[in-house]
């Protein structure tokens, strides 16, 4: 084991090292290219198959080599999203999350041996990297099946790979990342289980699927957050941009939510119609189109996609939040570009990128360009609502490594369609001005809301939980609701705002809302408002409402600012609506009532379940003025 020898690894590691058939270490990306199509048919297809007992041979995934990269599909059609609920945890460290012992009724070291022992009967592949940016990486490792090279592409991609050939250090595992996804079949009745292990010095993830959200990508988030739960910092669910405008004024916007929320999306240009106008929202009912000229758009600098680093060494005492990213390639999701010019500059950089791309739930043939508007389908006429792209960072940004300075924490909701026959909680309009404390509820309830693309979900309205990055934290859930709140206390010049997507009453809006919202603000520069530009909400949880906005001379309508102004809605299914909100934060914020909850957080809860007022939640937390005279 010579090419190891600049890595410290367990005996137990080296074992199973020695003892599989072969193992090929991956030092670049280019390693895991060549693995992900190596053993492709003659019509060029690699199939990722397994030997199931009593089942045969089971095909989880088909890949091909494509001119900018990889395409995978995942064969079922389960597999093509993520499942919330597949973290379960196998320590006895302070958790909310469900114990593997208690799940599924036996102690986690027999399964635990049990993949080691199928590792070491399977060719492997292995390789390093870093969870996490600058002097806050955690050294990690991944050993996968070498057939399911493309798994192992996706990682490479989103964490980046270390040449351990090329340290001047000893490389030193604390992180470790396990994939056997045979056991989804063998253990787990099919589904995805992605297991957690903890202790003093270590932290292993078991993947049994090879859908990379649960553990490529949500598992070493999960990393990320235990290490800052122990440390007191916090890595945000959020996109970052930087937006400046044709004067070269110049606002940054950090933008959350649960998956679906548009977090992506706030990074991307605009999307035109065809004529240049901009598509504000079509009417349902009327079908009637609201459209908006706006020549020149503001230029964007992104900064993070998903995963964003806010730690105390980046505050200098003034007040502001400061981010860096977290990931060396973003897993942006491609569903609403369904047609060739919807984001001309993403299908540009995707298609005709050198560089290996990664493409999930795309249709694409061996050897053919990867088109990330060709979505498989889920079934005839159904295109799958999550196809994926992992890009590199590099290509999508020319920001740099620093820590960037955060003016406004925007939060994405999926709203849906809210009429008077059928009211609901789609009564959020273009944006709303939150006081911190109502912003700390939000990012406590975070809801999955409408549709959510990226999930396998039920119906109905659901919560993603503290920060929306609940779903992939390992321990406590007031810990972290502590964390969000001393973050906000600590920054007090940042401002909120609440920001719908998919529906604004009665109108589809897409992700228009957010994008509008960005060109307004930044406009604004560091203008705040004042009591001309804002009153309070109809619904309380909502804030303040705008009463007019002006983006270079263009009128938004009202009815897209104040939900309940629209005929097609009216103020009784507007209450309607404000009350299923309020039950569901009722309903979700009750469980944050610990005893080691901090005492701010315990007054705000109490004021949401005694329905305070706007006045009572801006006199909880310190902040710049909302309003100015």
């Amino acid at each position: 084991m010579k090419e190891l020898k600049n890595v410290k690894l367990s005996e137990e590691i080296k074992g199973l090292l020695r003892e599989c058939p072969e193992y090929l270490i991956a030092n670049k990306v280019e390693d895991m290219l060549s693995l992900s199509y190596r053993d492709a048919e003659a019509h060029g297809w690699h199939k990722v198959s397994y030997d199931i007992p009593g089942r045969g041979e089971v095909t989880e995934a088909v890949v091909c080599r494509v001119r900018n990269g990889v395409a995978a599909n995942y064969t079922e059609e389960y597999m093509r999203r993520r499942d919330p609920d597949s973290m379960v945890i196998a320590d006895d460290f302070p958790t909310d999350k469900p114990h593997f012992k208690e799940k599924f009724g036996y102690d986690f070291s027999r399964l635990r041996q049990e993949t080691f022992d199928w590792l070491k009967s399977q060719k492997l592949c292995v390789f390093f990297f870093n969870a996490g940016p600058g002097s806050l990486k955690i050294d990690a490792m991944a050993i996968a099946p070498a057939n399911a090279g493309f798994f192992a592409l996706g990682l490479g991609l989103l964490q980046g790979v270390v040449d351990i050939r090329e340290l001047d250090r000893t490389f030193e595992p604390k992180a470790f990342i396990f994939v056997a996804p045979t056991f989804r079949h063998t253990h787990f009745e099919g589904k995805q289980v992605v297991v957690h292990k903890r202790d003093n010095n270590f932290h292993e993830i078991f993947s049994y699927n090879l859908y990379p959200g649960p553990s490529a990508k949500k598992g070493v988030y999960g990393m990320l957050i235990n290490k800052g739960e122990t440390e007191d910092w916090v890595t945000l669910h959020c996109s970052t941009v930087k937006v400046i405008t044709p004067y070269d004024n110049m606002l940054s916007i950090c933008h959350e939510g649960a998956s679906g929320g548009g977090k992506s999306e706030m990074t991307e240009d605009m999307h035109r119609e065809r004529s240049g106008h901009l598509l504000l929202g079509k009417n349902t009912i009327t079908g009637e189109k609201s459209l908006i000229t706006l020549p020149l758009g503001c230029s964007l600098q992104p900064i993070s996609d998903d995963m964003a680093v806010s730690h105390p060494s980046f505050y200098k005492d003034d007040g502001k939040l400061r981010l860096m990213d977290a990931e060396n390639s973003w897993f942006i999701r491609v569903n609403h570009i369904d047609h060739y010019g919807v984001d001309p500059h993403l299908e540009e950089i995707s298609a005709m990128a050198n560089d290996s791309l990664l493409f999930l739930n795309i249709d694409a043939a061996p050897e053919s360009t990867a088109l990330i508007w060709e979505h498989i389908q889920d079934s005839p006429g159904k295109p799958c609502p999550n196809p994926r792209l992992v890009l590199p960072r590099r290509l999508a940004t020319d920001a740099g490594e620093e820590a960037v300075e955060v003016n406004i924490r925007s939060f994405g909701v999926r709203a849906p369609l809210c009429t008077a026959e059928n009211p609901t909680y789609g009564i959020i309009g273009l944006f709303h001005v939150l006081p911190p404390a109502l912003a700390w509820l939000w990012r406590l309830v975070s809801p999955r809301g409408h549709a959510n693309p990226s999930i396998v979900q039920t119906e109905g309205m659901s919560s993603e939980g503290v920060g929306s990055y609940w779903p992939f934290a390992t321990g406590r859930k007031v810990t972290q609701a502590n964390l969000l709140l001393k973050q906000i206390i600590d920054t007090p010049s940042v401002r909120y705002i609440l920001t719908p997507n998919q529906h604004i009453g009665a109108w589809q809006v897409g992700f228009m809302p957010q994008w509008l919202t960005r060109e307004y603000l930044a406009r604004r520069g560091g203008a705040w408002f004042t009591p001309k530009h804002l009153k309070p909400a109809r619904s309380l949880l909502l804030g303040y409402a705008l009463k007019d906005v002006m983006i270079e001379g263009h009128p938004v309508e009202k009815e897209f600012l104040q939900v309940e102004r629209q005929p097609e809605v009216g103020k009784e299914a507007y209450d309607a609506g404000s009350k299923i909100l309020r039950e569901f934060f009722h309903d979700c914020i009750k469980q944050y009532l610990e005893p080691d909850l901090i005492p701010e957080g315990k007054k705000i809860i109490e004021c949401c379940l005694s329905d305070g007022t706007l006045e009572d939640y801006t006199s909880l937390l310190p902040s710049e003025p909302i309003i100015t005279d």
